[in-house]
C-alpha cells in the first residue's frame, strides 16, 4: 500500500497536517417527517485512527454514515474533508474524494466475478479508448489489492458462491484500489465466523497503522476496544458526552451511555416453568444434516450451537417448512406433521425467524402494518372475507408498542428502519400468528445492547404464556444466558445434549462443537 509522508507545513488535498481532522462534522442535524434523526452531531476523525460509534438500533448512525457520504443531505451543520468544507453530491463523489462506505448487507452483484465487482463502475480502460475495458490491467491490480489484505480467492469465481468473510475483504481491498483514505464499516462482522472476524480485525489494525482512518460501527463491545482508539456513543439522534479515548472507558460506562439506563440483567430472569412435551423430532435428514433427533416442552428454550457447516439452520428450515426434508418425523402435541412449507408449518404450530431478515423475513418496500400482518391475514377478515383495514392497523400496531418499536411510525417502510427495529418488526409478525413453537435463528444478530435485551424479554413472555422456543445462535454468551438445554451439532450431526446449569461450561460446549467427546 502507497503511504504519502508529508512535511510539517503541508496543507494540499489528500495530504492532513496532525492538527487538521481528516475528516470532521460540525453540528450536523437531519429531519425527517415524523424524526429527528440526527440533532447537532459534531465527531472528528484523525488520520491513521479507528473512531468506534456505538448506539442503539435507531440512534442515527446509519443517518449519520449517509450524511457523510451524500446519500442524504443534512438540514443544519457542516462537513469537512481535509480542513475544507464540502457536500459530497452522491456515494462516488464521496468515493473519488477518498471516502469508501462497506455495510453489513453488501450490495455486489452475486452472478459477475471477483474482479468485475471490484472494478465495476471504475473500469480500467485500453489506453487511448473510451469504452474498452483494460482487463488484463485490472487482473493484476485486484490479485495486488487481494494480496494487500490477506484474501486468497480466484478473481474469476463468482461473488455468490464467497463466503461473507471473503466478500467483505474484497470489498475493503476494492477501497484500497480507489485509493480511500477514510473507510467507513457498518457492523463488518456481523456475520463472520471466529476466523473471519479475527482476519478483519487485524486487518483494520493494518490498515490504521498504514495510515488509513477507520469509522467503526459495531455493537460488539469487545471488539470496538480491541480495535478502537476513540469511541463515540449516539442516542435518539444527539451525541452523548464527548468523544473518549476508548482505553479509559469501561464496557459498563458505554453500555448506560447508549441505553441511557443501567442494564441491571443482560439476560432477564424468568421462572424456569417447563410443562408438558410439545415437539419430537425423530431422525430428521435433508441437505446438509443427517439422523438429527430431539424433544422440546411448553416453557422451554433449547439452545442450538455449533460452528459454520454444522447443518444448524438447514435442519431448522427443513423443521418450519422452509425447506424440504429427506427423511425422519415431526410430532406436535403427539401428531406426526407433515411439513412441506412454511404455511404448512404456521398451520402445525411452529413458526421460523429467518436469520436473514432482510431477503426473507420482511418485504423492505412495505410499510410497518404489511409486514406485521403478514402471517396472519386470515385473522383480520371480516364476514365477507374483506381485509378489515382498521383492525388490522390497531393490532399490529398495539404489538408494536409492546415491542417498543422506534419511532412507531406504522405507514415507514420496512426499509427505513434500523437493524434491530426490523428484527422487531419480524418479531411482531409472527407474535400475532401464536405459535406453539417458535425457531428463532441468529435473533440479536446485527442487534445493538440494549434492543438484545428487549428481544430476550420478548423470547421469555412468549415461553411465560406456554410457547416453547429453538433459538440458534452462534454467541457463546447468549447461548448459556438464555437456554434451559443446550444441544450440539458438527458437520450436519448432532453431537450432544447438555442441561444448562452450573456445570455447563464454553469448554463443555465448544468440544462437542468441534466434533469432540466429553
Amino acid at each position: 500500500m502507497e503511504i504519502i509522508h508529508m512535511q510539517d507545513n503541508e496543507s494540499v488535498v489528500g495530504i492532513v497536517s496532525p492538527e487538521v481532522p481528516l475528516l470532521e462534522l460540525r453540528g450536523i442535524s437531519k429531519q425527517f417527517p415524523g424524526v429527528r434523526a440526527l440533532d447537532n452531531v459534531s465527531i472528528k476523525v484523525g488520520k491513521g485512527q479507528v473512531h468506534v460509534i456505538l448506539g442503539e438500533n435507531g440512534a442515527g448512525k446509519s443517518t449519520l454514515i449517509k450524511c457523510i457520504i451524500g446519500v442524504e443531505k443534512a438540514n443544519d451543520g457542516q462537513l469537512l474533508w481535509n480542513g475544507k468544507e464540502i457536500v459530497f453530491k452522491d456515494i462516488k463523489d464521496a468515493y473519488a474524494h477518498g471516502i469508501a462506505a462497506i455495510y453489513q448487507e453488501l450490495s455486489n452483484v452475486g452472478c459477475l466475478s471477483v474482479v468485475e465487482n471490484m472494478f465495476m463502475g471504475h473500469e480500467i480502460l485500453v489506453k487511448n479508448t473510451k469504452n474498452i475495458v483494460d482487463w488484463k490491467a485490472q487482473r493484476i491490480r485486484a490479485r495486488h489489492y487481494l494480496s494487500e489484505v490477506g484474501c486468497d480467492v480466484d478473481i474469476n469465481t463468482k461473488f455468490e458462491a464467497l463466503s461473507m468473510g471473503q466478500k467483505q475483504l474484497i470489498e475493503i481491498a476494492r477501497a484500497m484500489e480507489r485509493g480511500a483514505q477514510l473507510i467507513i464499516m457498518d457492523e463488518p462482522t456481523a456475520s463472520l465466523s471466529r476466523f473471519e472476524i479475527d482476519q478483519i480485525l487485524d486487518l483494520m489494525k493494518h490498515l490504521r497503522n498504514n495510515g488509513v482512518s477507520i469509522i467503526f460501527i459495531t455493537h460488539k463491545l469487545d471488539e470496538a476496544k480491541l480495535v478502537g482508539d476513540v469511541v463515540t456513543v449516539l442516542k435518539d439522534g444527539k451525541k452523548i458526552g464527548e468523544t473518549m479515548d476508548i482505553k479509559d472507558v469501561t464496557e459498563k460506562q458505554i453500555i448506560s451511555m447508549m441505553v441511557g439506563r443501567t442494564l441491571k440483567e443482560k439476560y432477564p430472569t424468568r421462572e424456569h416453568k417447563i410443562r408438558e412435551k410439545i415437539l419430537d423430532v425423530e431422525h430428521l435428514t435433508g441437505l446438509k444434516f443427517t439422523d438429527v433427533s430431539f424433544s422440546l416442552n411448553r416453557g422451554e428454550l433449547l439452545g442450538i450451537f455449533g460452528l459454520i457447516g454444522a447443518g444448524r439452520t438447514e435442519m431448522a428450515r427443513a423443521l418450519a417448512g422452509a425447506d424440504e426434508k429427506a427423511g425422519g418425523k415431526i410430532i406436535v402435541d403427539g401428531v406426526e406433521k407433515h411439513i412441506t412449507s412454511p404455511k404448512n408449518g404456521i398451520k402445525s404450530g411452529i413458526a421460523y425467524l429467518t436469520e436473514n431478515r432482510k431477503e426473507e423475513g420482511l418485504i423492505l418496500i412495505h410499510d410497518v402494518v404489511e409486514n406485521v400482518s403478514l402471517a396472519s391475514l386470515k385473522s383480520f377478515e371480516s364476514k365477507m372475507k374483506a381485509l378489515n383495514l382498521k383492525k388490522r392497523s390497531k393490532i399490529s400496531t398495539d404489538i408494536c408498542k409492546k415491542l417498543n418499536l422506534r419511532p412507531l411510525l406504522m405507514k415507514r417502510n420496512a426499509m427505513d428502519f434500523s437493524g434491530g427495529n426490523q428484527q422487531k418488526i419480524v418479531l411482531a409478525k409472527w407474535v400475532l400468528v401464536n405459535a406453539k413453537i417458535y425457531i428463532f435463528d441468529e435473533p440479536t444478530k446485527g442487534v445493538d445492547v440494549g434492543a438484545k435485551t428487549e428481544i430476550y424479554t420478548i423470547m421469555n413472555n412468549l415461553l411465560a404464556n406456554g410457547a416453547a422456543i429453538i433459538m440458534i445462535t452462534s454467541e457463546m454468551e447468549e447461548l448459556l444466558g438464555m437456554s434451559d438445554r443446550v444441544m450440539t451439532m458438527y458437520q450436519g450431526h448432532k453431537t450432544g445434549e447438555l442441561v444448562n446449569d452450573e456445570s455447563t461450561t464454553e469448554e463443555k460446549v465448544m468440544t462437542l462443537a468441534t466434533g469432540g467427546k466429553l
